[in-house]
This record gives structure tokens, sequence and C-alpha cells, in this order.
């Protein structure tokens, strides 16, 4: 797959591929405009989302109610490597889901393919173009 990046002005970063377009932008306190999330937040919630639809086709598949999910990551910062360095999902069923798919949900919630990604990274390589 191939994603194009241009730069609109300001802080601003967008990608555009297969038809669509994201845009980022800084937030204030770091000299962007604080229009858009800025790209390490949309990091972040690729995993979520990612995890997010493995949770629910999974409920899909089996009927089970879907009125009460949510799902909700939250990330440790830690100021001294500058990353996060733990993230936590919490997937919030409702009082109605039954008990027995419990363990299976969390494990189909580990199938998430940018979770899989994190844990085994692509090499990445740079070059400069003319």
């Amino acid at each position: 797959m191939e994603m194009i990046f241009d730069f609109p002005g300001g802080q601003k970063v967008n990608a555009s591929f297969n038809g669509f377009k994201i845009i980022t932008d800084q937030p204030k306190e770091s000299g962007g405009g604080g229009t858009a999330p800025d790209p390490y937040s949309l990091f972040l919630s690729s995993i979520g989302t990612c995890t997010g639809i493995y949770v629910l086709r999974f409920c899909q598949e089996r009927k089970l109610p879907t009125e009460d999910l949510k799902l909700t990551l939250d990330a440790h910062w830690n100021d001294k490597i500058k990353l996060v360095d733990n993230i936590e999902l919490k997937i919030k069923t409702g009082e109605s889901f039954p008990d027995k798919y419990k363990n299976a949900l969390i494990k189909v919630a580990k199938l998430c393919t940018v979770k899989r990604n994190l844990e085994t990274p692509p090499n990445i390589n740079l070059t400069v173009i003319k």
C-alpha cells in the first residue's frame, strides 16, 4: 500500500491513500493550530479501533449484545524514555453480556493486527529522493 503525505501549512501533515485523506496537526502548545489530532494520537487510536473491530465482530457473529459495549485505552507516558511504555485496554461489556464469553473476548481482542505488528515491528527504511 502506498500513502502520499503532503504539508498544507503550519504544522499540518496529511496522508492520502485509497481515496481517503487523514489530516493531522500539532497541538497549540507544540506550535500547531490544534485543528486535528496529532499523529501520535492517531497511532494510539489505531490500536483501539483495530481491537474494537475484532471485539465488535466477535459479538456480532454470536449475536451478543453490543449496545453497552465500549473500549477504553489508557496510555502511560514514560517521561524518562519519552514514549508510552504501557497501554491498558479495557473492554466494557455491560451487565447483559454473558460471563462465559469474557475469556474468548480477550483472546480475540489480542488478534488485532496493529497490536501484533507492534509485537513484531517492521523494518523502516528511509531515503531521500528528488
